[in-house]
């Protein structure tokens, strides 16, 4: 009876668990499809959504069950890196419409890939091209009054 307890508890949580992260995924963002790098040619895609805030990019993977993002990129940070079409295997989860872009974090050294459609492409290099300059973040010296 106890060990029956136990796992309708588990169940609860676990069913719990993936309501929230539904939740949390239906609140929108863009699709795309991210791997980590290094990384084999074709293999460690994931599909889930990302959301472009002031100071990060925020992936989420649609299969899992985190209560935060998955990942996260700096803007400030971020590099982009050679941009191509899918290539061999990489077509069993995307099509000629979508592109590749490699992304680098410089503030964590992550690197990524990710794959978007023209659309999500245009949106997320204007996400980056409007990010403020270092300069204007940077704060005034003491005593300076405008």
């Amino acid at each position: 009876m106890i060990v029956l307890s136990i796992l309708v508890v588990l169940l609860a949580v676990l069913v719990a668990a993936f309501a929230y992260r539904l939740a949390v995924l239906r609140r929108g963002g863009t699709a795309a499809i991210l791997r980590n790098l290094p990384n084999d040619a074709g293999i460690g895609w994931r599909h889930g959504i990302i959301r472009y805030g002031e100071e990060t990019l925020q992936f989420f993977k649609l299969s899992s069950l985190r209560p935060g993002p998955d990942s996260r990129i700096s803007r400030q940070g971020i590099e982009i890196g050679v941009r191509r079409s899918p290539q061999d295997t990489e077509y069993d989860i995307m099509t000629d419409d979508i592109v590749i872009v490699s992304v680098s974090d410089g503030d964590s050294g992550l690197a990524f890939e990710f794959a978007l459609d023209r659309g999500a492409l245009t949106a997320f290099l204007s996400w980056i091209e409007s990010r403020p300059s270092g300069r204007s973040l940077r704060g005034r010296p003491p005593g300076m009054t405008d």
